[in-house]
């Protein structure tokens, strides 16, 4: 009978893993961080390039929609419609937009 060979102890990674946890919102280290999602930080104030849609050349695909990362995109009577109190202007909408409904404006300040 073959004898099986001694395997090696893996190491636990979760063993390694060290957590901070706060008791209080004043615990908080004085640094930048987010306490919301960005459905309640209105970023748009970020952007340099303001996405505009076409409707005349939008077929409705809600791609740009599904690849929005901050959710910026709305669907409004079947048609999508950006929040600009939360696009950062990313461009992400424009690139994946199918038939190039998306035109990108430099943001007047």
């Amino acid at each position: 009978m073959p004898q099986k060979k001694p395997t090696k102890k893996l190491r636990n990674k979760k063993d390694d893993v060290k957590y901070i946890t706060f008791q209080r919102e004043s615990d908080l280290p004085p640094a930048a961080i987010s306490l919301a999602s960005t459905m309640y930080n209105k970023t748009g104030k970020w952007r340099s390039i303001r996405p505009v849609i076409d409707y005349q050349k939008c077929i409705s695909c809600m791609i740009c929609w599904k690849f929005c990362p901050d959710a910026a995109i709305r669907i409004v009577s079947e048609k999508p419609q950006i929040a600009l109190d939360y696009c950062k202007g990313c461009a992400i909408c424009a690139e994946e937009c199918p038939v190039k409904a998306i035109e990108l404006q430099e943001e007047k300040k």
